[in-house]
């Protein structure tokens, strides 16, 4: 398949801070696996999303989790 404009409209991942990010359509199809908030105990202070990026880019760079940019959610 050639490269046309229109094909590089499709399939452009704009949006995210890094390559591994996911797209708005992608997270839709991932989100209703991830757990549901609790109803006791301490809020969530770290969006979900968040964090599946961070694995993805540990996944994609090899680095370790202590070692990822700023950008990311704290180690704990």
């Amino acid at each position: 398949m050639a490269w046309t404009e229109l094909t590089r409209r499709q399939h452009a991942r704009a949006g995210g801070k890094y390559a591994s990010d996911l797209t708005d359509p992608e997270w839709a199809l991932i989100a209703p696996f991830m757990p549901a908030p609790k109803t006791t105990g301490r809020p969530r202070t770290t969006s979900l999303r968040d964090v599946f990026d961070a694995i993805l880019y540990m996944a994609t760079t090899g680095c370790q989790w202590r070692m990822l940019p700023n950008d990311f959610p704290p180690v704990s």
